[in-house]
């Protein structure tokens, strides 16, 4: 088995230390190579935190392009004819390209011409997204342009059963599953704070009732509002706070229509932990999620999630066992599961201990060494992967075609 360090090119619009899921598993991805001993080389956008220079040998920053919509998001921009020059000094024996934005196609069209593999990462469903916000014929151009840009990488990795099935019903090809992991030790029961939780208003018995996430119209975050009067109809007993941690373009009329929820911002690392150890109910209302990496995080920090059952929740939430789920656009039902959780102190403290010790066993590095054996797959040819095809090994469907960069 080979098993020689990789020189790896990941290319990406975002990245750490800006807030999102796929800034956040790429992070952990390029880490996690580097301490298996292999080369990364990250391109992406400059960001308005950086002070490192725009050229060295493992990091190309870009000119950036505010996203519409997406405050803090960019597309990127480099030209071909740099990259080319870039990579003849010093080749990458593999791309990962985990955005198809200008940059991803810069990147797409210089690795053909130079023949490096290229093995590209289905991250946003933003076809979805389109049609979120009423913009059918977009999403519809989108759906065209993003099955013809990863129809020319090696092999598309998705991180859900849900997403690969539905992107082979829209004709995509070599689908290869790699789900996400979650930090286990950042993200745990025992960061809960009481000090923090009185800062919300809540005493020891009472429920915090939490959301994490970008707050913009494809979370559906309109069924907060129900869920939570549904909630407070059926345990009027029981004390309830909403606590929303986050930010984004619907945060302000998020906030008219739930006046008594707790609005906490974007947070990160120790403190967003803290934030989710804190909570006891976690609600999920998203219809548009590649994964959902905030599920984990969630499980991981003892929350009972109530979800839709898709993405990154049919993947890691056992109904009744480890959370509570519903038929994705079920809203009756999404809001019966939620309230199902409080009806008896028992179901939620053992939904809570079974969520933290199934997303106690969804480490980073086996997921890190899962994309190390596609990318390395890639790097050795178009026949390495057909022979993995046949055996199944990672979800490509027999007799696909496989093409080189």
């Amino acid at each position: 088995m080979n098993t020689a360090p990789l020189r790896i090119t990941l290319v990406s619009e975002t990245f750490p230390p800006e807030i999102n899921g796929v800034a956040n598993t790429l992070g952990r991805l390029s880490e996690g190579l580097r301490l298996r001993g292999h080369h990364v080389e990250v391109i992406r956008p400059r960001q308005a935190s950086d002070s490192v220079p725009a050229s060295a040998d493992d990091l190309l920053l870009c000119r950036g392009w505010p996203l519409p919509g997406y405050p803090g998001l960019q597309w990127g921009e480099v030209s071909m004819h740099k990259l080319l020059r870039r990579w003849r000094r010093q080749r990458p024996d593999v791309l990962y390209i985990a955005t198809e934005g200008p940059l991803g196609l810069s990147a797409l069209r210089a690795a053909r011409r130079l023949g490096i593999a290229v093995v590209s990462g289905f991250h946003t469903n933003f076809p979805q997204y389109s049609g979120q916000y009423g913009l059918g014929l977009l999403a519809r151009l989108l759906t065209h342009y993003l099955r013809w840009f990863h129809r020319r990488t090696a092999i598309t990795l998705v991180p859900s059963a849900s997403q690969r099935l539905e992107l082979e019903r829209r004709g995509f090809e070599r689908l290869g599953l790699m789900a996400r992991g979650v930090d286990a030790c950042l993200f745990n029961p025992a960061r809960r704070s009481q000090a923090l939780r009185e800062q919300w208003g809540l005493a020891p018995e009472d429920i915090a009732v939490l959301h994490v996430g970008r707050l913009a119209a494809e979370k559906n975050l309109a069924l907060l509002r129900p869920c939570m009067e549904a909630l407070q109809n059926s345990y009027p007993q029981q004390r309830l706070r909403l606590i929303v941690v986050g930010d984004g373009p619907q945060r302000a009329s998020l906030a008219q229509q739930l006046p008594d929820a707790v609005f906490c911002g974007a947070q990160r690392g120790e403190v967003l932990a803290e934030h989710y150890a804190s909570g006891d109910l976690f609600l999920f209302p998203s219809l548009t999620e590649t994964f959902g990496n905030v599920v984990l995080e969630a499980m991981a920090s003892g929350l009972a999630v109530v979800a839709y059952d898709e993405a990154a929740a049919a993947q890691h939430i056992r109904h009744g066992h480890s959370g509570a789920l519903a038929m994705p656009g079920d809203q009756a039902g999404f809001i019966d599961a939620a309230c199902w959780l409080l009806e008896e102190g028992e179901t939620l403290r053992r939904v809570r201990l079974n969520a933290r010790q199934h997303a106690s066993r969804q480490g980073w590095p086996a997921i890190v060494e899962q994309f190390e054996g596609y990318l390395r797959d890639a790097s050795q040819g178009p026949a390495h992967i057909g022979e993995q095809a046949h055996g199944g090994a990672i979800g490509i469907k027999p007799g696909s075609s496989v093409p080189r960069g």
